[in-house]
């Protein structure tokens, strides 16, 4: 039998002190968070009913719970400032029961989607595949400018007006460059169809000003992951400035989506908000200008990344030109992966590449030369171990 303390150890040793993180849908969180993570909070519950339950009022069906209440209230106050929002919960449990719970409070079964779609970079949960299908909900797609990777807005004001959906989600887990909403909304308004956004992958940088502002630009609803971009726990979180649609967001909650919200989760995420308040907009415009330079490098020496002449990224993630690496260096993405991970530099198998960890761990624009070096010598063959140990040496938890 495996002793469970030494195989979390050797994770911990390799992964957080000896890898090179580049995957796009991973962060760090600080120390306090993790702290937060371990707390006595972990073992507890709390259950605000406010309603009748077997004939008599319950407010709370549990007791010591000042302090959660006290802590989770703080977070969701910290949320709305950073997300420009005058409602938000920190109760999902991941971005995907954050999207599900959008899905509940906008739409009921037999109404219809508009979506990007998966071959455009789409989160592949709100397919019939997935959480639309689950929930009886139509899906279409919003038509898309693959040579520019962002919503053919023209297109999609035509296809909102003759389609009618009920709700509009754009956001998506390949994305690059923010939308143009404003054209988008007005459509929406036309149709009397909600707005939602799905900030998963660039949620740390809406919450910094870096990207875009979907409630400002025309959003009703905001949802999203919480440990990508954004460097909290893995978690969710809901945002919108709407009362009533806020209090239906709140009636999916208990006995539907979801019950216990994971307490030490919720304190942990609004100690990671409160770091983002303090420090958010330096370290995302460090994210982006990181994803710049390491597109820009990799570019340069030879791995083909897409979208050059729009500047690679304004995000925290590049893309990989799959056909090109393939003539390039012989590899499929699973297998360029696999070759990365031998040598403990971490990328996903689908094509991304993200600097927002070694962003988090202190690395600037003139330290992706040295990424981008070790990188191609890993995938050419060589062996890497001293350029990753030398980076790692200067890598040290920052924005803190």
């Amino acid at each position: 039998m495996r002793d469970v303390l030494s195989v979390v150890a050797r994770h911990d040793e390799w992964r957080l002190r000896k890898c090179i993180n580049l995957q796009p849908s991973e962060n760090v969180t600080s120390e306090a968070v993790r702290r937060i993570l371990s707390s006595d909070m972990g073992h507890r519950y709390t259950l605000p009913i406010n309603q009748k339950v077997h004939g008599s009022f319950v407010g709370n069906a549990y007791r010591g719970t000042r302090y959660m209440d006290e802590v989770e209230e703080e977070g969701a106050s910290i949320a709305t400032k950073l997300f420009g929002g005058k409602f938000a919960t920190l109760k999902p449990l991941s971005g995907h029961i954050a999207g599900m719970i959008m899905l509940l409070a906008t739409c009921r079964r037999g109404d219809r989607i508009l979506i990007v779609d998966a071959k455009h970079g789409g989160y592949d949960g709100y397919l019939t595949t997935g959480m639309a299908g689950m929930l009886g909900l139509e899906v279409d797609f919003l038509p898309f400018d693959t040579d520019r990777w962002n919503i053919d807005t023209d297109a999609a004001e035509r296809k909102i007006t003759e389609c009618k959906p009920n709700l509009i989600v754009l956001g998506a887990s390949f994305i690059l460059f923010p939308y143009k909403m404003a054209p988008l909304r007005e459509a929406a308004d036309e149709v009397e169809a909600t707005v939602g956004y799905d900030g998963s992958h660039v949620l740390g940088l809406i919450a910094g000003g870096r990207f875009q502002n979907p409630l400002a630009e025309g959003a009703d609803i905001l949802t999203g992951s919480t440990h990508k971009s954004l460097f909290g726990p893995q978690g969710g979180v809901v945002v919108c400035n709407d009362k009533e649609l806020f209090d239906r967001v709140q009636e999916t909650f208990y006995w539907r989506a979801m019950d216990n919200a994971h307490w030490n989760r919720i304190a942990a995420l609004a100690q990671a908000l409160s770091e983002a308040k303090r420090f958010g907009k330096s370290y995302a415009r460090q994210v982006v200008r990181n994803a710049k330079a390491l597109a820009k490098e990799l570019d340069n020496r030879g791995l083909p990344i897409k979208f050059k002449d729009l500047g690679y990224t304004e995000c925290h993630q590049m893309h990989l030109d799959e056909a090109g690496v393939k003539k390039s260096i012989g590899l499929t993405f699973n297998e360029f992966a696999d070759k990365l991970e031998r040598q403990s530099i971490i990328a996903d198998a689908v094509g991304r590449i993200g600097a927002n960890e070694v962003t988090r761990m202190g690395l600037k624009e003139g330290d992706m030369a040295a990424v981008a070096d070790a990188l191609m010598g890993c995938l050419k063959g060589r062996n890497v171990g001293k350029a990753v140990a030398r980076l790692r040496s200067r890598m040290r938890l920052s924005y803190c």
